[in-house]
């Protein structure tokens, strides 16, 4: 349903364009057109129909498309009234002399806005909805069908004609706080999954021009053909599946508490953390794709500690990130490591038992590094200049006796993911003699993790045992 927001800011002196108004009138005409044509086109069905229960469904339309009418006739009617009001304020402003400078806002904002119907505390079930509309429900499809044109300015990849678009209210509000989380995934830069194909060709330069100094005038000149390697990176596919009962797809939802709302928290979490694992410690095949610690050609540093201390570990990290400027030709922008390591770090302490690592709030005096100790994800300090960001994807199952953890130094913008950035929603029916059907969320991706290994540094070795505290 279109709604007509008129907002006047400061004082009702303002401004409106006469195109902005016209194509605000055409939107609301034409909305209310559409639906006295489909009430003219059912109201000649039902006068050759018998009754029956397609008669009573059609009936009921009907009905509701009257109220419908009603409705946008009175959003007309409020837009003229608005208009003239509006119009009434240019004359006003032109007889006063008001100059724009001397009004606190220049403009007044005229929007037609048609907002998603499934939203947070809205009034209507997505699940719901999507069941109900599968026997028939006029009034659910109408929603889903107005949802789905809504959704229809984000961008579509291969899989948007096999489901239903799951309104992004959903994805962005149980996202951020998946289970162990999505800490890499956030670093990363995104590009969109190209429509078509189930592998990407990134090219990379192998063989670069050279230079040289000309020994004699008129002599050759350094000459080198470039070259390059076509790096495959698969199109893989993250999804998951809950069994629902028939009662909470038809009876689940109501306004203010909607049960999608726990379902869609646990599937989503699972989504992003399983793909933020896959960007650390894919394999590369079987469905994986290539995580960044088994990209081949990568630098290692080794430490080696049976009795591992922060001030031990600090040369190795410094090592590691050196690597990096020296065979990348350019420097790392994150560290990477557990929360367990993290924690390892924070409670290190100098010969005089001071902290090695301290709150920046604390206004530290040559500490190793600044940081929060009680922080999870994203950045929670920093170290060598680099910050420091903790995932609970990291292994912790390393070396000879799986229980070591790793810590990665990367340049996080080598590392590219491409996603189609949508959830599909489907249904199947498996078991209908127990009401059970079955919900799939999926989603395709790319990760380009290899495009530049000497940009990664992974730190391994018995100093990153479990840590004892």
């Amino acid at each position: 349903m279109f709604s007509a927001e008129i907002t006047l800011k400061n004082t009702l002196y303002a401004e409106v364009k006469d195109n902005k108004h016209k194509e605000a009138m055409k939107k609301l005409i034409e909305a209310r057109d559409a639906k006295v044509a489909e009430l003219d086109s059912l109201v000649v069905e039902l006068d050759e129909m018998d009754a029956g229960e397609t008669f009573d469904s059609k009936f009921a339309r009907s009905n509701e498309l009257h109220s419908e009418v009603k409705e946008l006739n009175v959003k007309i009617d409020e837009a003229r009234d608005a208009a003239e009001t509006l119009k009434a304020v240019k004359e006003s402003r032109s007889e006063l002399n008001v100059e724009d400078e001397d009004l606190g806002e220049k403009e007044a904002v005229v929007e037609i806005n048609e907002p998603d119907l499934y939203r947070k505390d809205g009034n209507h079930s997505f699940i719901s909805d999507a069941w109900a509309a599968r026997s028939g429900d006029f009034k659910a499809q109408e929603r889903l069908n107005q949802h789905q044109d809504h959704e229809s300015s984000r961008d579509v990849g291969t899989g948007a004609f096999s489901g239903l678009v799951v309104p992004q209210y959903l994805v962005n509000e149980y996202a951020p706080i998946a289970r162990a989380g999505a800490a890499v995934y956030n670093a990363v830069p995104k590009k969109p999954l190209p429509a078509f194909g189930m592998k990407m060709e990134v090219s990379r330069i192998t063989t670069g021009s050279t230079a040289a100094e000309q020994a004699t005038q008129n002599s050759a000149v350094s000459e080198t053909n470039m070259d390059d390697t076509l790096l495959t990176v698969n199109v893989d596919t993250v999804a998951g599946q809950q069994d629902v009962s028939r009662q909470a797809l038809e009876r689940g939802g109501q306004p203010g508490f909607s049960m999608e709302n726990i379902i869609f928290q646990d599937l989503v979490a699972a989504y992003y953390t399983k793909l933020d694992n896959l960007m650390i410690n894919g394999s590369g095949s079987s469905g994986q794709p290539l995580g960044i610690k088994s990209v081949s050609g990568i630098n290692t540093t080794t430490y080696t500690d049976a009795s591992p201390t922060v001030a031990e570990f600090y040369p190795k990290l410094a090592d590691a990130i050196q690597k990096v400027n020296a065979n990348r030709f350019a420097p790392a922008t994150a560290i990477i490591m557990h929360p367990r390591r993290w924690g390892f770090i924070t409670a290190g302490l100098d010969s005089s038992n001071r902290p090695l690592v301290v709150p920046a709030g604390n206004n530290p005096d040559n500490p190793i590094g600044v940081g929060e100790a009680a922080k999870y994800g994203n950045v929670v300090g920093n170290l060598l200049g680099l910050p420091v960001i903790t995932d609970a994807n990291i292994q912790t199952d390393a070396g000879s006796g799986n229980d070591e953890d790793i810590i990665l130094i990367v340049k996080a913008d080598d590392h590219i993911l491409f996603e189609d950035g949508l959830f599909q929603l489907k249904f199947e029916e498996t078991n209908a003699g127990s009401l059970t059907t079955k919900m799939v969320v999926y989603g395709y991706n790319a990760f380009a993790s290899g495009r530049y290994p000497a940009g990664t540094t992974m730190i391994n070795g018995t100093g990153l045992v479990t840590p004892s505290f």
